[in-house]
């Protein structure tokens, strides 16, 4: 019912609005009919509360519109009433405190209270002015009764503003924060989709380089060493065996459904160092591995990013530098990790590559990144290239700075 009504009242304002500038005619036209007494002592007729009651009540037609306006008028009208003798109820006072309803509802507060003062003290003096009931509570009907139903409607109103506003600002609140949950969902698919392409990158690149140099190892040894090319035929595929488990592990990522049994290969660390060295071994690329200080163990993303950072590295070495050694060198200090990878050849590499390439190095330095560290790349003073990175032994939480 409620429901209906208010669908009613929606679709069809203006008859709405004239139904209720009617009813309170006719609470105002009542309310002028209970005075029989004027100031003289002479009987009062109620057609003029009734006409200033209709006056005051057509007004609130353009409540909306003017509200200080119309209280204006209607003030003025029931003000009239008072001068002429009418007993000021809340009947005769109807029109009235509509609009100081709607004028609390569509205004702020300080043009609100301006009405209510303002209308109270008219209302007031006149009443005492006039003052033609001989009652000994017509002190208290002439000062106390209209102030306290000029307030009571300003009240209401200012009450129904308030929860409006209230919702209004809920409602704002709801929408900024599904956005923010909408933004912060297409980061974080962005920030996933970054991680699975360097996971790819990474796993393509060094399997399919170390693949291409081992073959071309066995095509060079074909001639001179054939008792050595079934040896590195055999590592070759090992490194293809490696590369499709790596691939299969990482895309089946976007294959989970939930599911807590499926079997998830472990990911690389720093453990596997000396398998990742061996591979490169067999590929001609011979690579020195020192440690200075206590190695400690690390935190996943920190020893994933670690060990992702030397596969790269090398792999650049083994693509584009001519040499056919590698030093790798772990300091561990107080609380972070610092490792350089070198060469001694002549390399095409570039610390700055074009847009569009050299995404080996970008990979590298968004790993470090984003665990917390940095990474430098350049061509050494004395001949070939350098990749550094300081990496902190744990990854930082979300909330802490991750400056380097």
């Amino acid at each position: 019912m409620n429901t209906s009504w208010q669908r009613f009242a929606k679709d069809h304002p203006r008859v709405l609005r004239v139904t209720v500038v009617l009813l309170l005619f006719a609470a105002a036209a009542l309310g002028s009919t209970w005075t029989s007494e004027g100031p003289t002592g002479a009987h009062l007729a109620p057609w003029p509360g009734i006409l200033l009651g209709g006056i005051g009540a057509l007004a609130l037609m353009w409540h909306r519109r003017y509200p200080l306006t119309v209280v204006a008028v209607t003030a003025a009208a029931a003000n009239a009433a008072n001068a002429l003798g009418y007993l000021i109820t809340p009947l005769l006072l109807a029109p009235l405190m509509a609009a100081l309803y709607w004028l609390a509802v569509h205004t702020d507060r300080r043009t609100a209270r301006i009405g209510l003062i303002g209308t109270a003290a008219l209302l007031v003096t006149t009443a005492l002015l006039v003052d033609s009931h001989h009652h000994p509570l017509s002190l208290v009907l002439a000062t106390v009764g209209p102030i306290f139903w000029v307030l009571v409607p300003v009240t209401w109103g200012t009450a129904t503003r308030l929860r409006a506003d209230y919702l209004e600002a809920v409602h704002a609140r709801a929408e900024i924060a599904e956005r923010t949950r909408e933004e912060e969902a297409r980061h974080r698919v962005a920030e996933e989709r970054m991680r699975i392409a360097r996971e790819l990158h990474d796993v393509v690149a060094h399997h399919l380089a170390l693949a291409n140099a081992q073959a071309g190892t066995a095509a060079h040894l074909q001639r001179t060493h054939p008792q050595q090319v079934q040896n590195i035929l055999d590592d070759l595929a090992g490194t293809t065996a490696s590369a499709l488990r790596e691939l299969k592990a990482t895309v089946g990522l976007l294959r989970q459904t939930n599911d807590p049994d499926a079997p998830l290969e472990p990911s690389p660390g720093l453990d596997q160092l000396s398998e990742l060295t061996a591979a490169f071994a067999t590929a001609g690329l011979k690579v020195d591995v020192t440690t200075e200080g206590a190695a400690r163990p690390l935190s996943p993303g920190v020893d994933l990013t670690a060990f992702r950072i030397i596969q790269e590295a090398l792999t650049n070495v083994t693509k584009h530098a001519a040499s056919d050694t590698a030093h790798v060198r772990l300091v561990y200090a107080h609380n972070r990790l610092t490792i350089t990878v070198t060469d001694e050849g002549a390399t095409t590499v570039t610390a700055a590559p074009a847009p569009g390439h050299g995404f080996g190095l970008i990979g590298m330095r968004e790993r470090a990144l984003s665990v917390g560290g940095r990474l430098r790349a350049d061509h050494r003073a004395e001949g070939g290239f350098e990749v550094s990175t300081d990496l902190p032994l744990y990854t930082p939480a979300p909330e802490e700075d991750r400056t380097p």
